[in-house]
């Protein structure tokens, strides 16, 4: 008793500290000073980790479409050819979501983005649990393709407000890791541990509702470059000390855009290219089950492998980029030799296509993968690359656009080839589009390097002169 009472002196005289500290905020506005706000050293790591965070949770929520399919797609009676509408209608709302999600970032900042396009997603997630068929599920995974659409524009948006160019491609190579470590913790966390325990219904609930917890972290830690209260000053001169000029402060419109060569290039690279990662999101759980026989436990055993390439391939890029620039070689030099190793990596998914171990067929996908990744952290470098930060969220949602259809599309193909004939030619096709995405980049978008004010403000006046 004796011990109770002194508990309670302690907790009366706590409150009451409590209390005077209140008032005293009260009378004393908060973070007044300067002296007052505690510099974080290296904030734009700390962002990129929340960055990587929010694209990890993200493919967690996506994968666990593909690994959930082959438990309740018997019980709800929905069928391979079905589930390829499922994935066409997520990839649509994806497509649709790029382009306004990229004209939101550019018009309201990346906080306001992020906070709307998590709370979709989340929610739509969540609402996986009370499908009962076809009409559902493709209802709830179109919210979902709206949602999470918006985090590859934005990500983009803040690599090139709060990293130097030489940087930009590491930036890309670490929030695109969070993709990868998304593929990895999936079937981890999904296939052995929550489905096993609660059943597929929980299991979407559960992992839906992770990305509002990251929620409450970015709104505390996120705030733009230039009035960030905790970057010194030291890093803020570093940052925008290393950024190519701006050719402008306001946003030019679409059209503007697509009058320019190196949009026409980042976007033909996207078509092409980026189906193949989809293919083996959406696919290789129902691939793994039809054609290798395994059933989700053993699905989760494997399928982490190649996503856990596909992240090393996605830091490999960064730093090969990072490295060549550091070196003395041109940005379009470092970019294009860091695009071109990748693309001579990917077709090897060919072998894949013909593959009779399950141990050749995943080693195989996740060379694949590895190339994928370490193509994608320079590609989607590109449009801070070419544009000024006016610009970035605009052509990166117009390329997710490409992205997008290009997926949807394939998606469908897909769902019609495996019905009627199989995997393998829809390897082999996949496999073949990225030498083609390759060289169509190096041609039409030509030397990468920041567009100049003058090339810029021509286009601007044509594009003027048309709709007079």
């Amino acid at each position: 008793m004796h011990s109770a009472g002194n508990g309670m002196h302690l907790f009366r005289r706590s409150v009451n500290a409590a209390a005077a500290e209140s008032v005293a905020g009260a009378r004393m506005p908060a973070l007044k000073e300067p002296s007052q706000v505690s510099i974080i050293p290296g904030l734009r790591w700390w962002i990129i980790g929340l960055i990587f965070a929010v694209t990890c949770i993200n493919y967690i929520n996506r994968s666990s479409i593909g690994l959930l399919y082959t438990q309740f797609g018997g019980e709800l009676h929905i069928s391979t050819v079905q589930y390829g509408w499922v994935g066409a209608i997520l990839l649509l709302a994806y497509a649709v979501s790029q382009l306004v999600s990229g004209r939101l970032y550019d018009c309201f900042g990346a906080r306001a983005g992020f906070t709307l396009s998590v709370v979709v997603w989340c929610v739509a997630a969540m609402a996986h649990s009370l499908i009962m068929g076809f009409v559902g599920f493709a209802s709830c995974s179109f919210l979902l393709g709206l949602g999470e659409a918006g985090n590859w524009p934005g990500a983009a948006k803040v690599v090139a407000e709060w990293f130097p160019q030489k940087e930009r491609a590491l930036g890309m190579a670490i929030f695109a890791g969070g993709a990868s470590t998304g593929g990895v913790v999936a079937p981890l966390l999904i296939a052995s541990l929550i489905d096993p325990l609660v059943g597929w219904r929980l299991t979407f609930l559960i992992t839906g509702g992770i990305g509002l917890f990251w929620l409450i972290a970015w709104l505390y830690l996120y705030h733009p470059l230039a009035r960030h209260p905790r970057v010194s000053q030291a890093e803020r001169g570093y940052i925008l000390a290393g950024q190519p000029p701006q050719t402008g402060t306001s946003a030019p419109t679409m059209r503007q855009l697509l009058s320019l060569r190196q949009t026409w290039g980042i976007l033909l690279a996207r078509f092409c290219v980026d189906p193949i990662w989809w293919l083996y999101l959406l696919w290789m759980p129902a691939y793994l089950k039809d054609v290798h026989h395994l059933n989700l436990q053993t699905i989760g055993a494997f399928q982490w492998f190649p996503y856990l390439c596909a992240a090393i391939g996605g830091l490999t890029g960064g730093w090969l980029s990072g490295r060549l620039i550091g070196r003395g070689f041109s940005l379009n030099a470092a970019r294009k030799i860091s695009l071109a190793i990748p693309a001579c990596i990917m077709p090897f998914s060919i072998l894949a296509a013909r593959a009779q171990s399950t141990h050749a067929a995943v080693a195989l996908i996740g060379m694949t993968l590895f190339g994928f990744q370490m193509w994608t952290s320079n590609a989607q470098t590109l449009p801070s690359d070419f544009f000024s930060q006016a610009s970035v969220g605009s052509v990166a949602g117009m390329g997710g656009v490409a992205s997008g259809t290009s997926c949807l599309l394939f998606n469908l193909y897909t769902g019609w080839m495996v019905s009627h004939f199989g995997y393998a030619a829809v390897i082999i096709v996949a496999g073949l589009l990225v030498p083609v995405g390759a060289i169509g980049l190096f041609v039409v978008a030509g030397s990468i390097r920041p567009i100049e004010s003058a090339c810029f403000s021509q286009a601007i006046c044509s594009t003027t002169k048309l709709s007079q």
